[in-house]
């Protein structure tokens, strides 16, 4: 019990002290259970078969995606809300063009020698944790066969997603990454609050369910110089950010870009943002040339 209150404590602390900021109100953090089985690479759904091939040196787009529902009337930040189907559109207009959905531990192992990926790669990341991940996203993407990934925020639990929706999320192949525990800026965050942020929040998802939890994704893909290093000596393989780019093995491990999709896109824009990645990933080869 004592152990427990001392992370709530904590946890408050991270929210209001050391910024100079008015103490934001209270989070409860779900409690620990002791861990289940685990479940090898998180839930990685095996070898990919279409089109299989080794891909040491492939860029990979990786989509964000926050909310898969259309926004009530003011709600806020209201480009986080893709309705359900403009999401199942882009899912299938995706499929139809002959691409393959993959988890981020699934480009890891073939960039370094330890798996294949399937022909025209791509995968489905979604932010934070809401209940529309669960009813909307795993039902589409499962229509196809594919999985996505799922970057948690810790203090989401029980309040938009429930930890029986995300182990079956992880029963449908699905990989749980780190979020940090109350998703705040880290680049204003220091010392042990960081420390509690990033490691805690991977300790935290790999004894609730059991999976690796091998990366990490910068909240609003803020991150400088000194969160990296704790992203690092917290032992992940790599993080995503919100930069755009298609994601590559050439590319510093720890600021992986991502492409952001809003609502409205459909699949033209996020063909168009498609585009725009990979010309911003060709200039930017060339400038390192």
């Amino acid at each position: 019990m004592a152990a427990l209150l001392g992370v709530l404590v904590f946890s408050l602390c991270v929210a209001g002290c050391g910024s100079g900021s008015k103490p934001a109100k209270a989070q409860v953090l779900p409690r620990l259970a002791p861990a289940g089985p685990r479940s090898g690479l998180g839930g990685d759904a095996g070898p990919p078969v279409a089109g299989a091939h080794r891909a040491p040196r492939e860029r990979v787009p990786v989509l964000i995606y926050h909310v898969v529902e259309s926004a009530p009337a003011g709600a806020p930040s209201p480009g986080l809300w893709v309705p359900r189907s403009e999401f199942k559109a882009e899912v299938d207009g995706l499929a139809a063009r002959g691409y393959h959905a993959v988890t981020l531990r699934q480009l890891w192992d073939a960039w370094h020698g330890q798996g294949l990926l399937p022909s025209k790669p791509i995968v489905f990341s979604f932010d934070d944790g809401y209940a529309s991940q669960y009813t909307n996203a795993l039902p589409i993407l499962r229509s196809h066969g594919w999985n996505g990934v799922l970057n948690l925020e810790v203090a989401k639990l029980h309040t938009t997603l429930r930890p029986g929706q995300v182990g079956a999320m992880i029963r449908a192949g699905w990989e749980i990454d780190a979020h940090t525990m109350t998703h705040p800026d880290l680049t204003k965050v220091y010392g042990q609050q960081l420390r509690y942020q990033v490691s805690g929040s991977r300790r935290w998802i790999r004894r609730r369910f059991g999976v690796p939890a091998d990366f990490f994704c910068y909240p609003a893909g803020r991150f400088d110089a000194h969160v990296v290093a704790a992203v690092t000596a917290a032992g992940y393989l790599a993080a995503t950010t919100t930069n755009l780019g298609l994601a590559g093995p050439s590319q510093p491990r720890y600021e992986l870009p991502r492409i952001r999709v809003t609502p409205g896109d459909g699949i033209a824009g996020i063909e168009r943002n498609l585009q725009a990645a990979t010309s911003r990933q060709t200039t930017d080869s060339r400038t390192r040339e």
